[in-house]
């Protein structure tokens, strides 16, 4: 398993999704289009440093798209505004299950089970997610509204 402790978002970057590396120690898992890795940061900590190396923190992401958008919980946050990469979270940004989605790459979603639903993005790689179809397709349309303010 490769680690990389200096993770970056970029055009390539699909997810980021929450691995724990034992019982109290949680990291990432970082999905791209040609490449797979994991760190030992944690999925907030990643997309927090994916904000800063465009200028801002989560936090300002956060408060920012949520004035702009009304939206109040699991806000979709544009991480890069000059190449408008736009992720969301599939729960609670505070949330250890949460995983942050690029919207750029999805192709399609397909419910699996009640809670469990497999993006499909547009390289031919899928995940599966713990989050209803309804919940997931919620959290798209939101971030195609965020694209538009």
């Amino acid at each position: 398993m490769k680690f990389n402790d200096t993770p970056q978002i970029t055009g390539k970057t699909l997810a980021v999704l929450p691995y724990y590396m034992n019982d109290d120690t949680l990291g990432s898992r970082v999905m791209e289009k040609d490449r797979e890795y994991h760190t030992h940061l944690s999925p907030k900590n990643v997309v927090d440093l994916g904000c800063k190396a465009h200028g801002s923190d989560l936090r300002g992401r956060l408060s920012g798209a949520q004035y702009v958008t009304g939206f109040s919980r699991k806000t979709p946050i544009a991480i890069d505004t000059y190449n408008k990469l736009y992720f969301f979270p599939t729960s609670s940004p505070n949330s250890n299950e949460c995983v942050w989605i690029c919207y750029n790459h999805i192709l399609y979603i397909e419910k699996v089970k009640t809670k469990l639903t497999r993006v499909h993005f547009s390289n031919g790689q899928s995940l599966l997610v713990n989050i209803s179809y309804l919940s997931l397709n919620n959290q798209i349309q939101n971030s195609a509204v965020s694209k538009l303010t």
